[in-house]
């Protein structure tokens, strides 16, 4: 079942940007299943309404600002953000890439990048009224660059809190569906906080995955990126230092009940085997390239009791044995050595 949840108020915004333009909203109004007698303050709408209210009127306004700025972001402008970011190693660079260019292409808000060892904030300066659809352009603004940078790392960013400096919209219950962290309002600046680890983790997308999310882009503005992949890559960092360890010693670290770690790595897709074979995997091939050890030792470094154990697990990882792989892998070194 789908829940009427999001503040019909932002139908009304992309209504006004309709009026703004001389335009009749009445076909955008008709795709989103919606009527004019629906959008009165106190009224909610879905995710799917408005994520169809907005397709059609961003291609009918040739605006994907929806009227918020001063000038058209035509069609494709945030496709072509996404673009620019998605080169980046990391996604702190990706976030603060995304800021710089939207500056560019819209000079009406400024967006920044702020962050120290343990706290990363994404702050909105307006430089100029945003007049009616200024609280629809903030959370829209949040909510956009939220989800794409969720996208590009493949995993739900969770929120400590977001500000907006307008005073609390008679709708204010609906900001705990629109963001995962506690919303307050009255404060100086809008602004989005979460946790700086988040900016370490990799970009893992490339341009056949964007070109698949641009056929259909908005839900990640209107609904919220599920998928969470900081905690495996925590047990990762883990495993790393403590090869042999077990899902109670690492839960026991991570602060979780056994119970807890596994389901929500199962939610991340994988499973602790599977992360426990990948950084076994990684350690074998890094100690059988670079150091002249017996396969003995690297087994045992590797947290296998027996050097067979260790061959069979790293032949059905690899297709091949750790001799031939270490073999393999000292003799291309040595060929680029020498090119």
């Amino acid at each position: 079942m789908t829940h009427a949840r999001t503040p019909s108020g932002f139908a009304s915004a992309i209504v006004s940007a309709y009026h703004m333009r001389g335009m009749n909203p009445q076909e955008a109004l008709d795709a989103a299943v919606l009527t004019p007698g629906e959008l009165h303050p106190d009224s909610r709408i879905t995710a799917d309404q408005l994520e169809r209210l907005s397709n059609h009127a961003m291609r009918e306004l040739d605006d994907e600002a929806l009227g918020w700025f001063s000038r058209r972001l035509p069609w494709g402008s945030y496709g072509m953000l996404c673009r620019a970011s998605l080169p980046s190693a990391t996604l702190g660079i990706a976030i603060a890439r995304w800021c710089r260019h939207h500056n560019l292409i819209a000079q009406d808000v400024e967006l920044s990048l702020k962050a120290d060892r343990h706290l990363a904030e994404v702050r909105i300066e307006e430089k100029r009224d945003l007049g009616i659809l200024r609280e629809f352009c903030l959370v829209s603004l949040l909510r956009n660059l939220q989800g794409v940078a969720s996208w590009l790392g493949d995993t739900r960013i969770p929120l400590i809190d977001v500000e907006f400096p307008f005073a609390a919209p008679a709708h204010a219950e609906s900001y705990r569906y629109l963001f995962d962290g506690p919303a307050s309002f009255g404060a100086e600046l809008t602004t989005l906080r979460f946790d700086a680890a988040y900016l370490a983790l990799p970009v893992l997308r490339d341009d056949a995955a964007l070109r698949q999310m641009l056929r259909r882009p908005l839900p990640l503005m209107v609904r919220q990126y599920r998928r969470d992949r900081l905690l495996s890559r925590e047990i990762l960092r883990l495993l790393g230092d403590m090869p042999a360890a077990s899902a109670d010693e690492l839960a026991e670290k991570l602060n979780l009940s056994t119970r807890s770690l596994h389901r929500h790595i199962k939610q991340e897709g994988t499973s602790f085997q599977a992360l426990k074979d990948l950084s076994r995997r990684r350690l074998a091939e890094r100690l059988l390239a670079s150091t002249p050890w017996p396969i003995k030792r690297i087994a045992r470094e590797c947290g296998f009791d027996a050097e067979a154990s260790f061959v069979r697990a790293f032949k059905s990882w690899s297709g091949q044995t750790p001799r031939a792989y270490a073999v393999n892998a000292r003799q291309g070194r040595s060929v680029h050595a020498k090119a």
